[in-house]
């Protein structure tokens, strides 16, 4: 199916969807993040590591992992992290991600394996903690997802979901809203190949709850004390949640 225009005809069809497209993308994902980011966006999933709950001998799991940055972020910097899961629909990310594991010698900590968000294949109360970085907009029901997430974190257990989001003062949104609806497509397009793809990227961001709706939706699955953690004058956003 076609995913050019998603908002207009069907968004929670293409967003079910959306899988085939990173999977298509897979090659050039890692690197136009860098680019489209001016690098902000390692410095945003490094961030996660600070919000993790404080324990020994964690076991955590990555939603919508793709290429598994943020589990090697995680374990490079956090030494409380014993093992690893990460799950994605997009096998393409996930052979990218393996290879980076691989890489850094940690395959006997983490594992990828496919697996849908909206489904977690986890019994619960399994993880002490659960990150989902720059997915959950993709999800066609975000909340299931988060209800999700909150089944297979252990009692205590900790949701961390970094997502893009919307700045507050008028003259970035501004700004920014330009960079997303006419920088991000046009270069994305030529980069990638993939024109589809980086004109569906850039409405999601619009589109997709942030803030203090983003909170209620967590407080609507379950979690308790919810703080929202806006990063680089809120163009991106950590949530935390606990479950208890």
């Amino acid at each position: 199916m076609s995913i050019s225009n998603p908002v207009k005809s069907n968004p929670d069809l293409s967003k079910a969807e959306s899988w085939k497209m990173f999977d298509r993308i897979s090659q050039c994902y890692d690197f136009l993040n860098r680019f489209f980011s001016f690098g902000l966006d390692v410095v945003w999933r490094k961030r996660l590591v600070r919000y993790l709950p404080n324990r020994i001998d964690q076991v955590v799991v990555d939603i919508a992992t793709g290429t598994a940055d943020v589990l090697l972020y995680l374990f490079q910097q956090n030494s409380n992290i014993n093992r690893g899961y990460g799950i994605d629909l997009a096998e393409n990310m996930l052979a990218i991600g393996r290879q980076k594991i691989q890489s850094c010698r940690l395959q006997d900590k983490i594992v990828l394996q496919h697996g849908d968000a909206q489904q977690i294949p986890f019994p619960v109360n399994q993880f002490d903690a659960a990150t989902i970085a720059f997915g959950i907009r993709n999800m066609a029901e975000p909340v299931k997802v988060l209800r999700e997430i909150l089944r297979v974190l252990k009692p205590q257990g900790r949701a961390l979901v970094l997502e893009f989001s919307l700045p507050q003062n008028h003259f970035l949104k501004s700004a920014y809203l330009i960079y997303l609806r006419h920088v991000i497509p046009v270069v994305g397009a030529i980069l990638s190949g993939d024109g589809d793809a980086y004109r569906y990227l850039n409405k999601t961001v619009e589109t997709f709850p942030s803030g203090r709706d983003f909170c209620t939706l967590m407080e609507s699955a379950g979690f308790k004390n919810i703080v929202a953690h806006p990063l680089s004058f809120g163009v991106a956003t950590i949530y935390t949640g606990d479950k208890f």
